[in-house]
């Protein structure tokens, strides 16, 4: 499978070529900007309902494996028709729930696990596919993958899975963790976890995702001298105290040791990379 990678200096140098007259791809989706949807705000503090997430967890389990460079992958080659069929079930379940009856943590999970369980199965519908960007059902002339088409209805109201990420989850909680909690289907992406969230066990479950992902080489890295990002912290630079500064204390945060100290050299970034490649094993078995 080929990576495709994008880059700081691959964005700075496209811009250049386009400043010229040259014809070059875009390197990587635009980043929406966090837009409440006040509707969603709504929830109820003394509730103590839980919803039930089995179903995504026998499928997680089932066909998400790590992989020797710790990163997580999907079998989506492997997924059978009952399982699909399960699937179907359980993200027709979740529509089904009147969300805004729930407390804040319940709430969370719902809305991770809707959107992780939404882009898998998007995955399923077009497979085989090497990367999610190629899944072009966005509205638009120039649509790039398939955050903006509307996939669902909760409440009376389409979503897409752009809704979801930036007008639910950013807007309302304002918590960088976000970032670890939803899965795009890349490589450069923070993993699927191999287990729901919960709204038990949530601030547990977004401090290890952010921990493990801050201490692979796909979040924070030293190369060559310099200090070497997601694209992720570029792209939501805002979500991470809006500098390469901000960026930096937020790694720090969850650093292991030795990343920590590197870190402690470094007053700016860079560079920043990201793997748009699908999260499948490499035999997409």
């Amino acid at each position: 499978m080929t990576a495709r990678f994008v880059s700081r200096r691959t964005f700075l140098g496209t811009a250049s070529a386009l400043a010229v007259g040259a014809t070059l791809p875009v390197p990587a989706r635009a980043a929406p900007e966090a837009d409440l949807w006040p509707r969603w705000e709504k929830h109820d503090p003394e509730s103590t309902k839980t919803i039930d997430h089995g179903a995504w967890g026998d499928f997680l389990k089932k066909y998400v494996s790590r992989g020797p460079d710790g990163v997580n992958r999907v079998a989506y080659g492997a997924v059978d028709q009952a399982d699909r069929t399960a699937l179907k079930g359980y993200l027709d379940a979740l529509t089904g729930t009147r969300i805004s009856e729930y407390n804040r943590a319940e709430q969370f999970a719902y809305w991770a696990n809707l959107y992780n369980a939404l882009t898998v199965e998007v995955i399923l519908r077009h497979w085989p596919v090497d990367t999610i960007r190629d899944i072009d059902i966005s509205p638009g002339l120039f649509s790039d993958g398939p955050w903006g088409k509307k996939l669902v209805t909760v409440e009376g109201a389409e979503l897409s899975l752009n809704d979801i990420e930036h007008r639910i989850l950013r807007p309302i909680w304002q918590d960088p963790r976000v970032h670890y909690a939803v899965n795009c289907a890349s490589i450069g992406c923070p993993n699927l976890r191999v287990e729901p969230f919960t709204g038990a066990k949530l601030d547990q479950q977004l401090n290890e995702a952010a921990r493990t992902y801050v201490n692979h080489p796909r979040g924070a890295t030293v190369r060559n001298g310099e200090l070497v990002v997601s694209s992720i912290y570029e792209w939501f630079q805002e979500d991470f105290g809006g500098s390469d500064a901000g960026v930096i204390e937020h790694l720090r945060q969850y650093a292991e040791p030795a990343l920590k100290d590197k870190l402690a050299d470094f007053s700016s970034i860079g560079d920043d990379r990201y793997d748009w490649s699908i999260n499948a094993p490499v035999s997409r078995g």
